[in-house]
Order: structure tokens, then C-alpha cells, then sequence
């Protein structure tokens, strides 16, 4: 059994025992977190798409850290003007390990 939520912004197709990074939580590490916009189910009789959502489905997930991703630099330049900017960034997420779908 697999499902598709929705966080962040972003879709996420996960089973139960996945490991997936998403985009920031503002929870703490090793509480539990239910999501709630379930897009599709996908069991083994059938597939259950939602409009949008599935109704009655959960999605529950244990945090096991929050932490920010590898650096990206931004650079921008323009020619023969002497202009020039170098900034850094690092996105930060939040990995969760999927416990349990119910459907």
C-alpha cells in the first residue's frame, strides 16, 4: 500500500517505513505528525484518487531530525560593469520516517 501527500507545497509518494525529506516542520524531533492531504491511495484491489483529497485517509510519521540541506551558491555578474554578488543558501527540512496509512 502506497500513498501521495501533500506538504509543503510539494507532493511525496511514500509507503509505510519510508524515510522522506520534506520541507520544514516546526516540530520537534521524535514527535509523531499526521498528514491529512492524502492525493491517492493505491492499495492492492485498486487505486483511490481524491478530489482533491481522499476523504478519511491519514497519513502518521515520526520525526527523526530537522537539519538544512547542502549549500547553494547564488552568483550574479554582469560584464565590464564591475558588478558582482555572491550569496549562499541552505534549505532547511525535516526528515520523517512513515509509520502508518490508513485509508
Amino acid at each position: 500500500m502506497y500513498a501521495i501527500i501533500e506538504t509543503g507545497g510539494k507532493q511525496y509518494r511514500v509507503q509505510e517505513g519510508d524515510t522522506v525529506f520534506i520541507e520544514k516542520l516546526g516540530l520537534d524531533e521524535g514527535e509523531s505528525v499526521s498528514f491529512d492531504k492524502v492525493v491517492a491511495v493505491g492499495k492492492d484491489d485498486g487505486f483511490v484518487a481524491g478530489t482533491p483529497y481522499v476523504d478519511g485517509a491519514k497519513v502518521t510519521a515520526k520525526i527523526l531530525k530537522n537539519g538544512k540541506g547542502k549549500k547553494v551558491i547564488v552568483f550574479k555578474y554582469k560584464a565590464k560593469k564591475n558588478y558582482r554578488r555572491k550569496k549562499g543558501h541552505r534549505q532547511p527540512y525535516t526528515k520523517v520516517q512513515i509509520e502508518k496509512i490508513e485509508a
